[in-house]
This record gives structure tokens, C-alpha cells and sequence, in this order.
């Protein structure tokens, strides 16, 4: 959104007069809209300036919509309404398959067009949201777990246990478990290793917040994950 909090809307219509229409219908519900005729403008425009919400056209000059849609989507996850006159199902299934999220088959009621804006945009405000307040990420195939954002440098028995701690987020997990389902820790070692394996991640964990415990000892069985602070 804009500094004055208004969504900032791009419309790449190659209709002057709907552009129009559409623009001054979104502004009366406080939308910034810029629009554009020309495909390679609307993408060049993408990467210079910040939009909340793409309404593209299918059939444009130079560049047919649905190769716009894939073209945005290399270097953006901006909400993508697709606003076209074609009505072949095809082109609706190939669009979504390629990153938009919505399509609106012309003629259609611009008040249905806020409709949809608005609830795309709630959408997507509350996944980033989700996403800001996830505190540990696991990627299993690619054997990272990242702390706020940052990626752990972490061994491969600390990974193994701080995975399994994050798979039962919350949750006591003994040290019997993490010993034992660990691929990388030797089934002969002392339950006592765990604590000084949980003792290296809390200390890697503690370079990037001080001020909070994450993992907290679970008294008679083991270790404890929590997201919350």
C-alpha cells in the first residue's frame, strides 16, 4: 500500500475507455490506479514502483496476457486478477495455473471487481502474516531450518533434534525420543547427549535473540519447543 494507506492498484488494459471506467470506480473506494496500454510498460512498471494488485487483460499488443502472467510471476508475488473478454475455459485454467489469482470474464459489474480486489487482498495480508509471526521454518529436503527468517548453521544431529522438536512444536518431546529417531546420532550414546545437543542449539538460537528461551526442559521427560514468547 501507499504511505497514505491506499491500495495501489495496476489496471494493463488495452481498452482506453474501460480503463477509465475501472479507474474511477476503484478510486471511489480510496484505490490509487495507474493504468496502461502496453504489456512491456505494465512489467517495466512492476519493477520499479510498488502495486498491491495486477488487473490484466488477456488479449494486449505485443504480448498476450497469459505470457504476462508468467513473465510477472519470475520476480513477483503480487495478487493478479485476470479481467478478459475471452471466454474459452482454457485460457481461465492455463491463467490460474500460471500464478493468477482470480479470473473475471467481461462484461462484468464493477462492484463485484472491489469485491473480489478487497477479499484477494485480505487474503494475501493475512498469509504474510502468517508467515512474519512463524518463528522456526523447517525445509527437510533441503536440511535447513531457519530462526526468524535466518538460516541455523547447524550440525546434523542438531538439525535431527531441533526438527523433531519443531514437528511437535509446543509439545514435550523425551529424550528417549530424540535420541532414538535421530538418523545422525549413534543409537549408543547417552540420553545425556541430548542436553548438550539442545544446549548448542539454544546458544545458536540465543546469537539471534538473547532475550527469549525457546526450548525449555520439560521436567522427568525432556524438551519442550514453543513459538510463543
Amino acid at each position: 500500500m501507499t504511505d497514505e494507506g491506499k491500495m495501489k492498484i495496476l489496471i494493463i488494459e488495452d481498452d482506453p475507455e474501460l480503463a477509465m471506467v475501472l479507474s474511477s470506480y476503484l478510486s471511489k473506494y480510496g484505490m490509487e490506479v495507474d493504468t496502461v496500454e502496453d504489456p512491456y510498460l505494465g512489467l517495466s512498471m512492476l519493477t520499479q514502483d510498488h502495486f498491491d494488485l495486477v488487473i490484466l487483460d488477456l488479449t494486449l499488443p505485443g504480448m498476450d496476457g497469459l505470457e504476462v502472467v508468467e513473465k510477472i510471476r519470475e520476480k513477483s508475488d503480487i495478487p493478479i486478477i485476470i479481467s478478459s473478454a475471452r471466454d474459452d475455459i482454457t485460457d481461465k485454467v492455463i491463467g490460474m495455473e500460471r500464478g493468477a489469482d482470480d479470473y473475471m470474464p467481461k462484461p462484468y459489474d464493477p462492484r463485484e471487481l472491489v469485491t473480489r480486489i478487497k477479499t484477494i487482498l485480505r487474503r494475501t495480508a493475512a498469509s504474510r502474516k502468517k508467515e512474519e509471526e512463524q518463528i522456526f521454518e523447517l525445509d527437510r529436503e533441503g536440511r535447513v531450518i531457519r530462526f526468524k527468517g535466518i538460516p541455523l548453521e547447524l550440525t546434523a544431529a542438531e538439525f535431527d533434534v531441533l526438527a523433531m522438536l519443531i514437528q511437535h512444536m509446543n509439545a514435550a518431546v523425551s529424550r528417549e525420543q530424540l535420541l532414538y529417531e535421530s538418523e545422525h546420532i549413534d543409537d549408543a550414546s547417552s540420553v545425556k547427549n541430548i542436553d548438550v545437543i539442545i544446549s548448542r542449539i539454544r546458544h545458536k538460537i540465543a546469537k539471534h535473540d538473547p532475550d527469549h528461551q525457546f526450548i525449555r526442559p520439560v521436567r522427568g521427560v525432556g524438551y519442550l519447543l514453543t513459538d510463543k514468547v
